[in-house]
């Protein structure tokens, strides 16, 4: 077997080369920035703050609605105080948004807890069930971190950045019964417009 040295002036453009690589890697690192979506709602705007690291697949497809404005329109429309506000599924009417997208997998393992003003994803008793609708916990709600009590937990993908008294706002409004629902506010919290934030405006 033939043994080759590399010549001390290629090695160190080699040596240097990899050391311009290591530096755009760590370079690209630090640019990375989670991406933040506001909501804006007629009770004050909310700044969410997606874990696109830990949660690809939630926030890839939470900000497909955002972009695809189907947020607009739609209202928190379940509301309980000491645990959370739910909203993305329902117009002011209380009828089902049009525009829903396929469900996503689950990712309520990412190590990510259902924390006071974190986000998570809701779905149905099936853990693979979650599309548009997503709910801001008001509480530490650590018994829907994985498994929870069925087994399967509840996917945060997010944490409320600004706007937390927005939050709290929402989540002392008077609730009532409505068409078969519960805890529903008497008075709309509409979801006016929901924007993915750039530049100066990103809370930091």
């Amino acid at each position: 077997m033939k043994h080759t040295i590399a010549h001390p002036t290629r090695r160190l453009m080699m040596q240097v080369a990899a050391a311009g690589a290591a530096l755009l890697v760590s370079g690209a690192a630090l640019a990375f920035e989670n991406p933040q979506v506001s909501l804006k709602t007629t009770m004050g705007e909310i700044v969410i703050e997606l874990d696109g690291e830990k949660a690809p697949k939630s926030t890839a497809n939470f900000l497909q609605y955002v972009k695809a404005g189907f947020y607009k329109g739609t209202v928190f429309h379940r509301v309980i105080t000491d645990f959370m506000i739910q909203a993305g599924g329902y117009t002011e009417k209380l009828i089902d948004k049009p525009g829903v997208r396929k469900p996503i997998a689950s990712e309520a393992q990412n190590g990510l807890s259902n924390k006071p003003y974190t986000v998570a994803m809701a779905r149905t008793g099936d853990p693979n069930s979650a599309t548009s609708q997503f709910f801001i916990n008001t509480n530490d709600n650590a018994g829907l971190d994985y498994p929870g009590m069925d087994g399967h937990g509840y996917a945060v993908f997010g944490r409320v950045v600004k706007g937390q008294e927005t939050v709290d706002k929402i989540k002392n409004v008077m609730v009532d019964d409505v068409r078969g629902m519960q805890n529903v506010p008497v008075v709309p919290v509409v979801i006016q417009n929901a924007t993915i934030l750039s530049g100066d405006k990103l809370v930091k």
